[in-house]
């Protein structure tokens, strides 16, 4: 791909972005700032947008990769299960009260279930020296109805006032977002982001098939370990920044790859600069469309997503048909 078409869909997803920053209830003009202005531009509408790129980025690469070492292009980074044991932890902390980080009470609670979460994975997924693909995806299934029951249970049996916050949380609300969520959420994303990009010429030979692999000098086993880990980190630490946001993982991916093609090299970075951008207007459009009321971006991204997921399945229906 050439550095000037990578340029371009750069600078759309940057347009994307800025316009979430500027646009909204409250229209922000940053060539004429007042005190008001600048407070609500810096104070909550920045941190904000950035932790939502953020997690757009560590969702869109997620579903890049895993796409790759599952060969299942209906893979998405919260079938692994590993959301929903962060969302059941988050819950028990607002509930709990979390006594202890203040403010990042919560975001840690989270992404300490999630890493359990994806070692309980890994440990269901780990056979005979690897990773094998079919293993890991029906434990992050299993896993993940588990969880997911677990936190239905929970919500039941509870009467806590913070019981709202939990769940607006759970569907993705960035309403909470601040700049205390910054520092930790990049080092983690970007340390994932890191591993894999690194290794996006593995990830090519995978998509052919563990013997082709083999035969290109990779081992599959271990690069999908690898994979693995960068996909636990990048989905925790976005779980733990703003909760669950859905299907990003899942139609980024495809939508980049019509326009580029399907090398990993550009296809994961592409996809994170993608999905970062996909989440700030959905995040845009979830406190504007109905303000002052505010609709979580999970929500929005669901509303988009789940129809593209269906289209997804029925169109390999008919090519599985027609051969």
């Amino acid at each position: 791909m050439s550095k000037m078409k990578l340029g371009i869909l750069a600078v759309i997803s940057l347009f994307f972005c800025l316009s979430s920053l500027f646009l909204g209830p409250k229209l922000i003009n940053p060539l004429n700032l007042n005190t008001v202005d600048a407070q609500i531009l810096f104070s909550i509408r920045l941190p904000r947008v950035i932790v939502a790129a953020l997690m757009g980025i560590a969702l869109g690469a997620s579903g890049a990769i895993l796409q790759g070492i599952l060969r299942n292009p209906l893979a998405d980074p919260y079938i692994l299960g590993i959301s929903s044991g962060a969302a059941l932890t988050a819950a028990i902390g607002i509930l709990a009260g979390v006594p202890f980080l203040y403010e990042l009470g919560v975001p840690f609670s989270a992404l300490v279930g999630a890493f359990v979460a994806s070692l309980i994975v890994g440990a269901f997924g780990w056979k005979r020296g690897g990773i094998w693909p079919e293993r890991l995806l029906l434990a992050g299934v299993g896993l993940g109805f588990l969880f997911h029951a677990a936190l239905m249970l929970l919500v039941s049996l509870s009467s806590h006032e913070g019981m709202r916050q939990a769940l607006l949380w759970i569907f993705g609300d960035l309403s909470l977002a601040d700049w205390t969520l910054v520092p930790y959420g990049f080092l983690f994303i970007s340390g994932g982001f890191l591993i894999a990009l690194s290794r996006a010429r593995a990830l090519n030979a995978l998509v052919l098939g563990d013997e082709i692999a083999h035969s290109l000098g990779f081992s599959a086993e271990k690069e999908r370990f690898f994979f693995f880990v960068a996909v636990a980190i990048m989905t925790a630490a976005s779980v733990s920044l703003g909760g669950t946001v859905g299907f990003i993982g899942l139609i980024i991916p495809h939508i980049v790859r019509f326009f580029i093609g399907s090398d990993n090299r550009y296809l994961v970075p592409v996809s994170a600069l993608f999905g970062g951008a996909f989440l700030c207007i959905s995040d845009l459009i979830g406190r504007t469309i109905m303000a002052p009321t505010e609709i979580p971006s999970g929500i929005i991204t669901a509303l988009f997503g789940a129809p593209y997921f269906l289209y997804l399945l029925r169109r390999r229906d008919v090519l599985r048909t027609s051969q």
